[in-house]
């Protein structure tokens, strides 16, 4: 029920897959770009924010750096413990980004304008877990081993970062990735749990196997060498050393943030 109000606008992802690389309106492959950005700090909810906000909010190329560590922002505010949420103005020091907690705060306001207060969705992550946890209930030790939660996490990554699969339902996109991983190990028993969880979540059988298909081009995709695995890829800032120095007494509380190398001019 709650996810139907979340679904990000049809008509703005049209727009943003026939945009045009000009400088004038963000692109699907500069979306790709923030989303990967986005996955690599592990925050499903930040990605859903941004998915919702671009599909209502025409957003130029220049702006899409504050937009994403906006989204990135409001949901570590609303999933984690306000300890071990960092400033903003350490945010953006340490991100290289060219603007101002003014301009940050600002966007802020407007993308929880644009997404009505709701911050946190109902997301495909929530789905995944929940489907992963029922497939798994009574099987064999062995039979657990088949199905890895990591694995399916990774794969769930790499469809984000697709615009494709931001016009589907996070239940839809959820099930089709164990769907597809049952449907090659070829288990008669998952299978048939699949079946079920496709009709209590009301989710059509043709609808399942056309994502399905989707999903598994866009792994197959994503296993050759030209692509980058986001399961993987590690987003790294690099700051200044005055940067750096200006940090190190308040590091502690940046907890969730990846790696960060230090360049002393």
């Amino acid at each position: 029920k709650q996810e139907s109000r979340h679904q990000p606008e049809v008509c703005g992802l049209r727009l943003i897959e026939s945009a045009h690389n000009n400088g004038l309106r963000m692109t699907a492959r500069q979306r790709g770009f923030e989303v990967k950005d986005l996955l690599s700090l592990t925050q499903f909810f930040a990605v859903d924010l941004l998915y919702r906000f671009l599909s209502k909010m025409k957003a130029q190329p220049k702006h899409l750096g504050c937009v994403g560590l906006s989204c990135f922002y409001l949901a570590l505010k609303s999933t984690e413990e306000e300890r071990n949420v960092p400033l903003t103005t350490d945010l953006i020091q340490i991100s290289q980004y060219r603007f101002m907690v003014s301009d940050s705060m600002r966007m802020e306001k407007i993308v929880l304008e644009k997404v009505c207060q709701k911050v946190k969705a109902t997301a495909a992550i929530q789905f995944l877990q929940m489907y992963y946890l029922l497939l798994q209930e009574n099987l064999t030790f062995e039979r657990r081993n088949s199905i890895n939660f990591e694995r399916l996490e990774a794969q769930l990554k790499a469809c984000h970062c697709r615009i494709i699969f931001s016009k589907t339902k996070p239940s839809v996109l959820a099930l089709s990735i164990p769907a597809l991983e049952i449907q090659e190990q070829k288990c008669v028993e998952l299978t048939e749990r699949v079946e079920c969880l496709q009709k209590h979540s009301k989710i059509n059988g043709r609808d399942l196997t056309f994502w399905q298909e989707l999903v598994s081009k866009c792994l197959t995709e994503y296993s050759l060498n030209k692509c980058s695995n986001p399961n993987v890829q590690k987003l790294k800032w690099i700051v200044p050393g005055c940067t750096a120095w200006q940090l190190k007494h308040s590091y502690y509380r940046i907890t969730h943030l990846p790696t960060v190398t230090y360049m002393v001019p």
